[in-house]
């Protein structure tokens, strides 16, 4: 069993940065491929950002290349994402998951590991 939370999110103005992180306990993390997802009530799930298991890889939705940074510390067991050059769009609950297999990195429902969220609100 693997445990994740969320924190870091917030209120801020377009053009501004946050940093998310998400700490996992549990089984271990380095075992894990780690992914962001973003979801608003209504709408589908959305890939953000994902990981591979040593940190040397990384993808992103292209909706957020170039203005988003996917990053963890397996020492500390955390997966964090700095997000920069925020947009109103980009205003959801933010997720972070974890991937036992890490066969498909967008797909929501490859991963095993959910946390609950932590929302993030763009104002123009």
């Amino acid at each position: 069993q693997v445990q994740l939370v969320e924190s870091g999110g917030g209120l801020v103005q377009a053009g501004g940065s946050l940093r998310l992180s998400c700490a996992a306990s549990g089984r271990t993390f380095s075992s894990f491929v780690m992914g962001w997802f973003r979801q608003a009530p209504g709408k589908e799930r959305e890939f953000v950002a994902g990981i591979s298991w040593s940190g040397g890889s990384t993808y992103y939705a292209d909706s957020v290349k170039g203005r988003f940074t996917i990053s963890r510390d397996n020492a500390k067991n955390t997966v964090y994402l700095r997000m920069s050059s925020l947009r109103p769009e980009d205003t959801d609950d933010y997720y972070c998951a974890a991937d036992r297999r890490g066969s498909s990195w967008t797909r929501g429902n490859e991963y095993n590991y959910w946390g609950q969220g932590t929302q993030v609100t763009v104002t123009s």
